[in-house]
């Protein structure tokens, strides 16, 4: 798998290339801003790119802004966003931008070597990944207007863990589920949020799943 990574701080990005090296990946560009990454990706895209949220500068979100742009000129690519903070609203724009193939995750898992690399995987395989912590927040946190008090104790544990962008399968395995039991409750969970119907053939292109978890992490604006 081809990587491009993009953050501003050089021993971050030599650590990264190093340790992406060793499991097999091949680091095809590195860049400290936002202009480097956009021409690193345009000469040659990558299968993903890692992005520091904030970059030079105004170190604010200009990884996102170099997402959404990468997104709109390659949207093959699989974008990997870095941040030290498991920020909500950045999940939210994220998923925002494209339904498959991002991922947010909080700095503090590059330091765990299995967890980034499963996360590249997975964005490289056009799967969605939150981070844990950003999961737990949402979890946590006091809600005034609660659109998840609709779902069942069970529902909510099915949707946290979609929201991480763990399959069906990977879901079923971590509850003792059976597949099919978890498809009932993703079903039970859209029609309860009030999405799309899945045989609504005039919202065939809606992912389902993307916009429960959409649903999911936008309840902290109601505080």
């Amino acid at each position: 798998m081809r990587i491009v990574i993009a953050e501003d701080s050089g021993l971050l990005r030599q650590m990264l290339t190093e340790l992406l090296t060793t499991r097999g990946f091949d680091v095809i560009g590195q860049a400290a801003t936002v202009p480097e990454v956009l021409r690193l990706v345009a000469a040659e895209p990558p299968d993903v790119v890692i992005l520091d949220i904030r970059m030079p500068p105004t170190y604010r979100d200009e990884g996102l802004q170099a997402a959404q742009q990468i997104h709109v000129c390659h949207p093959a690519v699989g974008l990997l966003v870095l941040s030290h903070y498991a920020e909500t609203s950045y999940a939210v724009r994220l998923l925002e931008l494209s339904s498959h193939a991002v991922g947010y995750l909080v700095k503090d898992r590059v330091q765990d070597a299995d967890r980034l690399v499963d996360a590249l995987h997975r964005v490289g395989a056009g799967e969605v990944v939150i981070d844990p912590e950003v999961v737990q927040r949402v979890l946590l946190r006091p809600r005034v207007v609660d659109p998840l008090e609709r779902l069942s104790v069970v529902e909510r544990q099915v949707l946290a863990l979609m929201a991480e962008g763990r399959s069906n399968t990977a879901i079923a395995h971590k509850l003792s589920y059976s597949v099919k039991t978890v498809e009932k409750r993703v079903t039970a969970i859209s029609q309860k949020l009030g999405l799309p119907h899945p045989d609504d053939h005039d919202r065939a292109d809606v992912n389902l799943r993307v916009l429960a978890v959409l649903t999911y992490l936008r309840t902290v604006d109601h505080i």
